[in-house]
């Protein structure tokens, strides 16, 4: 694969969509969960898309199941939650495993070009680490993403510029994404 725009994915309705759709834009995807404690993520990334998308910015929001069982619901459910709870307006797609025998090609591509380098250093970062073990050892070499709400920041040629893990701070994410415009 070249890049981002070589991948087709279904939206929440289960269409496909050509990642191609969205050449010449600067992407964050990411790969979410509803009962997750970054869910509040989903308020500074909706206030990111609201300030940036008419520079050619787009949040890309894939919901997966596979930590914790942090997001039980379908695609409907999860679509309300998120725009009743956060006002949420950037594109949600189809929930997808983002680990193992059947992770979306799209997110072993992004972790591939960015693999994981840690959660940061402190009590909260080494708590999550652990958790983050337990849960993936079951994908072995498969387990791309460690945790929901990673972030992976694709410049608008499609490549992926840079990855956040859920602990980096939401400011440094806007200001990476900042640059790229």
């Amino acid at each position: 694969m070249g890049n981002v725009y070589d991948f087709t994915v279904k939206d929440r309705l289960g269409n496909e969509v050509n990642l191609g759709e969205y050449k010449g834009k600067v992407l964050l995807i990411v790969n979410t969960a509803t009962g997750c404690g970054f869910t509040p993520h989903y308020e500074p990334l909706e206030a990111m898309y609201k300030e940036y998308r008419d520079q050619g910015f787009e949040i890309l929001d894939f919901p997966c199941n596979q930590f914790a069982d942090q997001a039980p619901g379908s695609d409907d459910e999860i679509h309300e939650f998120c725009t009743v709870k956060f006002g949420t307006e950037f594109p949600q797609f189809a929930k997808i495993d983002v680990n193992g025998e059947t992770a979306d090609p799209l997110f072993a591509y992004l972790a591939t070009e960015k693999p994981f380098e840690g959660f940061g250093k402190g009590l909260k970062m080494a708590a999550l680490k652990k958790f983050a073990d337990a849960n993936n050892k079951k994908f072995g070499d498969k387990a791309y993403i460690k945790w929901n709400f990673t972030k992976f920041l694709v410049d608008r040629e499609g490549n992926v510029v840079t990855r956040f893990e859920p602990t980096f701070d939401m400011d440094e994410v806007k200001k990476a994404v900042a640059a790229a415009l």
